[in-house]
């Protein structure tokens, strides 16, 4: 879509969603609509691009795959996403730093900084779950290593994997959840006789060694402040800030939905989705950008998920590939069978590879969740000096 028509249609939602709450005129519909005859401003075109590149992104984002989407590779490629929009947001504070100075931008910009400086306290989590996430690839390497001999397979190394599952079985179940006896049971039925193991103090004794945030920080109310009174920009508002209103709006949108998106993934404190989102598919980059929420929430919905401490295709893989593990030790008899020790060998090969991709994608996608908390800081510096300058 040209910019030029997207400034015109674009105008015209915001005065509709205007009209929905107070009287507009037709004075502000001549200041938010650009006519087709006239040429773009330089700030125009610049804040049209901004939005063209947002849409490009997130339009690129949605166009994967069920079997990627929320796979490290994905969820990095979001990071990246996530960065280069901050970037393009940066240039534009920087441009335009007299008007952004000027009420009611100045107070817009400080409302976004707020938020910038909550979500580093969800990166600090999102980075803690990374941990964990290796604990449980270290747990898995455990396992492969007991079966890793030429040798038949005996009963030592089968009890040494069975205790290994079970350990990796209570640090998978989710925070949220762990108090609960009924998901202790249904983590723990493919167990068997070892259903004893997952004691209430074990799983407490887990968890003390899993977070280095605060016993009472929440990931869900964090999601919830950073979300808090985030409001699409009125008519009006466009006509008094240029419309530099909305690439400030659009950064919130998409902090929150990035935030969100982590939170969901990766295994942190008190997560939780349910967070009020919603952005007017008017907006070039709405669309998308509310298709992949609905997409990662139907994901949550699914049965295999609703008790997963993550929704990282990665952890779904590890439960899988655990459980089948497990139950097959369970099943087995001595002395085992050539039909048996093959199928064990096999779910050991599955495990191995998933173990492999764990130990080639954390560390890159630990690195961009790094990237972007020193981003994020850098920023909010960068722009409060700008906005001090000015004034």
């Amino acid at each position: 879509m040209p910019a030029t028509e997207y400034h015109r249609s674009f105008g015209r939602s915001l005065l509709n969603l205007r009209r929905d709450s107070v009287h507009s005129s037709d004075s502000a519909d001549s200041a938010t609509v650009t006519d087709g005859g006239n040429e773009l401003t330089q700030m125009e075109a610049e804040l049209d691009s901004f939005q063209r590149q947002v849409s490009e992104r997130f339009i690129d984002l949605n166009a994967s795959g069920s079997e990627d989407l929320l796979s490290l590779e994905w969820v990095g490629k979001l990071l990246d996403s996530f960065l280069c929009c901050q970037e393009e947001f940066r240039a534009i504070i920087f441009n335009h730093r007299s008007l952004i100075n000027k009420p009611p931008m100045d107070r817009l910009i400080a409302d976004y900084f707020d938020r910038s400086v909550k979500a580093l306290d969800v990166c600090n989590a999102i980075r803690d779950g990374v941990e964990q996430i290796r604990q449980w690839q270290k747990l898995i390497e455990i396992v492969i290593v007991a079966f890793n001999s030429k040798r038949p397979l005996g009963e030592g190394q089968f009890r040494r994997a069975r205790k290994t599952l079970i350990e990796l079985a209570i640090g998978m179940i989710d925070d949220k959840e762990s108090s609960s006896s009924s998901v202790s049971q249904h983590r723990n039925r493919s167990f068997g006789r070892n259903k004893d193991h997952l004691s209430h103090r074990s799983i407490g004794h887990f968890r003390s060694l899993s977070w280095s945030v605060s016993r009472s920080w929440s990931a869900s109310k964090q999601l919830q402040a950073i979300g808090n009174n985030l409001a699409t920009p009125r008519a009006s508002d466009v006509t008094a800030t240029n419309g530099l209103v909305v690439p400030v709006y659009t950064m919130n949108s998409i902090l929150l939905f990035v935030m969100w998106a982590l939170v969901a993934a990766i295994p942190c404190q008190d997560r939780g989705l349910q967070v009020h989102f919603n952005v007017p598919r008017n907006f070039l980059w709405g669309g998308s950008l509310m298709s992949l929420h609905d997409r990662i929430i139907e994901e949550s919905k699914k049965r295999e998920r609703k008790n997963s401490c993550g929704l990282l295709k990665e952890i779904n893989q590890i439960e899988r590939s655990s459980r089948l593990m497990s139950e097959l030790a369970d099943s087995v008899q001595f002395p085992l069978s050539e039909e048996k020790e093959t199928e064990v060998r096999e779910r050991v090969e599955e495990l191995a590879h998933l173990q492999e991709a764990l130990k080639n994608g954390l560390d890159p996608f630990e690195r961009k969740v790094r990237e972007v908390f020193h981003r994020i800081v850098r920023s909010r510096t960068e722009g409060l000096d700008s906005v001090g300058n000015a004034s």
